[in-house]
């Protein structure tokens, strides 16, 4: 069992001065935390994700749809799917959960 706090994944985005941390790497997928500052300026990702609102809140576009986000909200987005986040509040973090084996590198 692996056990994955709020305060040790705001801890590991900090310790390593960036906005995205992985905080656990299996065969069956990922588990990251991600707090992005001025812009959220992702691409579409090449698996499932699922994004867990931590703290703050603003709003999230996937697809060309727009939802407003709050802690302890999740989102759904396939694969390839275009998707940010805008008007986040300065404490605004999430969980990040990729879904599936990694895929291959070229």
């Amino acid at each position: 069992m692996k056990k994955l706090t709020l305060r040790d994944a705001m801890q590991a985005v900090a310790a390593k001065e960036t906005i995205y941390a992985r905080l656990l790497r299996e065969p069956s997928g990922d588990i990251g935390f991600y707090r992005p500052r001025v812009d959220d300026a992702q691409g579409p990702h090449l698996r499932d994700e699922v994004y867990i609102v931590a703290s703050g809140h603003g709003t999230f576009i996937c697809g060309g749809e727009r939802a407003p986000c709050q802690a302890g909200d999740a989102f759904f987005v396939a694969r390839g799917v275009a998707h940010r986040f805008e008007e986040f509040s300065d404490d605004f973090a999430t969980w990040v959960i990729f879904l599936g084996p990694a895929p291959a590198s070229p």
